[in-house]
């Protein structure tokens, strides 16, 4: 038993020793954010074709992260294996191009052998490695020092402070092109239609609400007994009160009748009129679920009216709808 808790409390002491080396290598990084980073973001910036990534082993792993953050935050880019490119592959890189290469050592055989033709291309080279002096960082465009102190694992042999310091810079990277290039939340959903995020950013509320005969909607002479039936039929929690005109003139939802019950209110000859809400949230056609589901955040409300500027209705919908479109 005694050896069991031992054991335990070892592999908590490893684990917590693995991440504070990482973090240590991670905030070595701040004082690396420098000239050389800015140009290497101009460069990037500045590219007409897109940004192509390289790296061997551990490295490649994290150069193809490095190429997918790069082309859902706004800037085009793909991973390209040293390797395969000395045979065919490096036909991928054009002259509008920039290179961005990674490797720790910056010795990289598959690399340093195709970097001539990189060269001759005559398009920027960007090297993340671990060794300023190294045959890389030298032909590099812009070199930015990923040097560690001491990789985590014990034997400091296994990649891991290396490649957690070469991926945060990847991501400081592309942060920060992301925010040059004013690339919005919109921008990012249109390359992720199919997740969530996409969902809910580029939903419409006009997709999700009810609307025609599914919209709860009474004359503001029903009485309140006449309200609640058709709350009831339609199941939304809340009924909008129409004026004569047809425009919307108010709403009465499930928190007014607890209010009126309080009351011991006459279901049957109070018109609802008189106890309807007329200042209330709406919604209007083609915004975005999100931002109505934001609207009843704030607000603290389980629904909205969806209404034009005219103040016709045209739409309900819940906190229910937004939960089985996803968008919550």
């Amino acid at each position: 038993m005694i050896a069991k808790e031992q054991e335990t409390q070892q592999l908590i002491q490893l684990g917590k020793a693995v991440l504070q080396i990482e973090a240590e290598a991670i905030l070595a990084l701040d004082s690396r954010i420098d000239e050389g980073f800015v140009a290497a973001c101009r460069y990037m910036l500045k590219c007409e074709g897109r940004i192509v990534v390289v790296g061997m082993g551990k490295s490649g792993h994290i150069g193809s992260k490095v190429a997918a953050t790069f082309a859902s935050t706004g800037a085009p880019a793909f991973f390209v294996h040293p390797g395969e490119a000395s045979h065919g592959d490096l036909g991928m890189i054009t002259s509008k191009d920039v290179v961005l290469a990674l490797s720790n050592s910056g010795e990289t055989d598959e690399i340093i052998t195709i970097l001539p033709m990189i060269k001759r291309l005559d398009v920027p080279l960007i090297t993340l490695t671990g060794n300023p002096a190294s045959t890389m960082a030298k032909m590099a465009t812009i070199n930015i020092d990923i040097s560690v102190a001491k990789e985590a694992c014990p034997l400091g042999l296994a990649p891991t402070s290396s490649t957690t310091a070469t991926l945060a810079m990847g991501d400081a990277l592309a942060v920060s092109l992301l925010e040059a290039r004013g690339f919005t939340a919109e921008d990012f959903a249109r390359s992720h239609p199919g997740g969530r995020l996409g969902r809910r950013l580029l939903l419409l509320i006009d997709e999700i609400m009810h609307s025609g005969a599914d919209i709860p909607s009474v004359n503001e002479t029903a009485s309140l007994s006449e309200t609640l039936v058709e709350m009831t039929n339609k199941g939304l929690g809340m009924t909008a009160v129409l004026a004569a005109d047809g425009k919307l003139a108010g709403v009465f939802t499930d928190g007014d009748l607890r209010r009126v019950l309080d009351r011991k209110i006459d279901i049957h000859n109070t018109c609802i009129s008189e106890m309807m809400t007329r200042k209330c949230r709406t919604a209007r056609p083609g915004m975005l679920a999100a931002e109505a589901l934001q609207l009843m955040e704030k607000h603290k409300i389980n629904a909205l009216l969806v209404v034009t500027e005219n103040s016709e209705l045209v739409g309900a919908i819940n906190m229910h709808d937004m939960l089985r479109a996803g968008v919550v």
